[in-house]
């Protein structure tokens, strides 16, 4: 496999507290990998130093080849490197479909102009119609329920045709039928080709989805590996899956 996204040394300090030290670790090209670590383990900081929402005080990361020492979010997300929050990001005034045509990457002037009303628009109810968001493409966004926003804002990621997705905790505070719903999305979509890297926090469902894992604590990786390795390694049991 072709590695996609190379993290190295990459490492933050808030005050005297290092959140994330050190952390290196790869992203192989068609893969579903997991970045889990108990509260605190720094999962989230290193998400965003890699898609740049936060700088980092040291270390580099390489996607698709390309060295980025600083990187950008809209350079990342036009070379293909999207990404979801933990608490949902949706324009609340636009409509759900508007909210995916915005994620396309143009102006928003081109939210009016013909571009928008043939190809983006097209992909944009494709998309909503596979995340079963057809009937609310014209609600305003606020109006979806929780569950709701998350399947908006991971059906805008894919607006991009991005080659990586990185999804922060997508299951956490959504019912069972939810989760279930999301995984089936990810599996679908990673078989059309797009590789994702995952935080979460549901074990059950980062064993059966995600290969390989990789294991943070105290920000620094401490084991990677298959799930069933990851499952019986002492270190994983002392740092996360035993407590």
């Amino acid at each position: 496999m072709t590695t996609l996204l190379e993290v190295r040394g990459l490492t933050k300090s808030f005050g005297g507290v290092r959140a994330v030290d050190d952390c290196s670790f790869d992203v192989e090209e068609g893969s579903v990998t997991a970045l889990i670590g108990p509260n605190g383990s720094g999962k989230t900081t290193a998400f965003n130093m890699i898609t740049g929402y936060l700088p980092a005080d040291s270390g580099s990361l390489r996607f698709a080849g390309t060295p980025y020492r600083r990187p950008d979010p809209a350079k990342l997300y036009r070379r293909g490197l999207t990404r979801t929050f933990q608490q949902a990001r949706i324009f609340g005034s636009l409509s759900v479909r508007e909210n995916l045509i915005a994620a396309a990457g143009h102006r928003w002037t081109a939210l009016l102009g013909p571009r928008a009303a043939r190809a983006d628009r097209a992909r944009a109810d494709e998309l909503l119609d596979d995340f079963g968001l057809s009937e609310k493409a014209d609600l305003k966004a606020a109006e979806l329920s929780y569950g709701q926003r998350k399947l908006c804002e991971f059906a805008a990621v894919l607006m991009a045709q991005p080659r990586l997705v990185l999804l922060d905790e997508p299951t956490a505070g959504v019912n069972p039928v939810m989760i279930e719903t999301m995984e089936r999305h990810v599996r679908t979509r990673n078989e059309q080709g797009v590789t994702f890297l995952i935080v979460e926090h549901d074990m059950p469902l980062v064993m059966r989805l995600c290969d390989p894992v990789v294991v943070l604590d105290r920000g620094r990786p401490i084991a990677a590996g298959r799930p069933a390795d990851i499952q019986a390694d002492p270190r994983v049991l002392d740092a996360y899956l035993g407590e």
